[in-house]
């Protein structure tokens, strides 16, 4: 998401309809397209009077700055109406869950007291569709959901709840000097782009003196595990040190979906090179209540091995 990165559009989308039946309408074509063109997907259905297209291959290679946004960009939009259908549930229209665990701002407060979230401006990257940005408004803060994906803040647009919505790369911010408080992202940029300190640095820029920047990742031992949720997913596959990017890309080999693997010493190196001081690195457990399996999380392989990440940083 960062070299030639788009400026950024603030919050000026056409109104569609984007009713709870639309979307469900609409998911259910994406459901049949990913089983095509997302991702890791192992199931198809045939296609009458048309070719099926080749599905991805999901390999190991370099992607830079422009290709990963540019792949990441189309593929949220692809997938947002199968992503807010099948996840939504879980994430509410106006919780904060820092990752699969479940882990809930309410009671982690990474943040700070939900008390003193009230009149702070906050920034939330890589919002989706706003849950946490309508949470933060609830405790009587000012905060501006921003995402790469055009059709995540529709759905932003269609739950509602009136919190400004900003079309925007990450690596690029489109917001003057010292403009927020706070920041957050729930697995939100971070784990899809190649250059993690130009973003660091973009929110150190809008953050004022003080300002914590709290962020959520895929924990970074997961790459060395194949990504599946059963008990194929707790043989170690690959090295934990090979920082080579997942990519998947079309049968012209153009990507289609990125992520960018950092082992931990990477992620703290990439706070302090982006000006931040790291205060925490927390490591949610995989509490008893939840039973869900969401992509290569689940409760038997989150009972064993941490799953998601999240550094608390403060600026300076």
């Amino acid at each position: 998401m960062r070299e030639g990165a788009h400026p950024g559009r603030i919050a000026a989308y056409p109104a569609q309809d984007l009713s709870l039946e639309a979307t469900r309408a609409i998911g259910r074509l994406c459901r049949d397209t990913r089983r095509r063109v997302g991702r890791k997907s192992t199931t198809r259905e045939p296609i009458i009077q048309e070719p099926e297209p080749l599905e991805p291959e999901a390999t190991r290679r370099d992607a830079g700055v422009t290709e990963s946004s540019r792949a990441n960009r189309g593929w949220w939009d692809l997938n947002a109406d199968e992503y807010q259908i099948e996840h939504g549930t879980f994430l509410g229209d106006d919780r904060f869950v820092w990752g699969p665990e479940g882990l809930d701002e309410v009671e982690a407060e990474l943040l700070g007291p939900p008390e003193d979230l009230k009149g702070k401006d906050v920034l939330e990257i890589g919002a989706g569709a706003a849950q946490c940005s309508r949470w933060l408004a609830a405790q009587g803060a000012r905060p501006v959901a921003l995402d790469l994906s055009h059709r995540q803040l529709q759905h932003a647009l269609r739950i509602g709840g009136g919190v400004p919505l900003v079309e925007a790369d990450a690596g690029a911010l489109p917001f003057a000097d010292g403009s927020f408080d706070l920041a957050c992202s729930a697995y939100g940029a971070l784990p899809f782009v190649a250059d993690p300190v130009r973003v660091l640095r973009e929110v150190r820029r809008v953050l004022r003196p003080g300002g914590r920047f709290v962020f959520s990742v895929t924990h970074p031992i997961r790459w060395a595990f194949p990504d599946e949720p059963g008990p194929e997913g707790l043989s170690i596959s690959a090295s934990y040190f090979d920082r080579t990017p997942y990519v998947e890309q079309d049968e012209e080999g153009r990507a289609v979906y990125v992520e960018h693997h950092r082992t931990i010493g990477d992620r703290v190196r990439d706070v302090v090179a982006g000006g931040f001081r790291l205060v925490d690195l927390v490591e949610p457990e995989w509490p008893a209540w939840n039973t869900q399996e969401w992509g290569g999380w689940s409760p038997l392989r989150g009972n064993l091995i941490p799953g998601t990440a999240i550094f608390v940083c403060e600026r300076d």
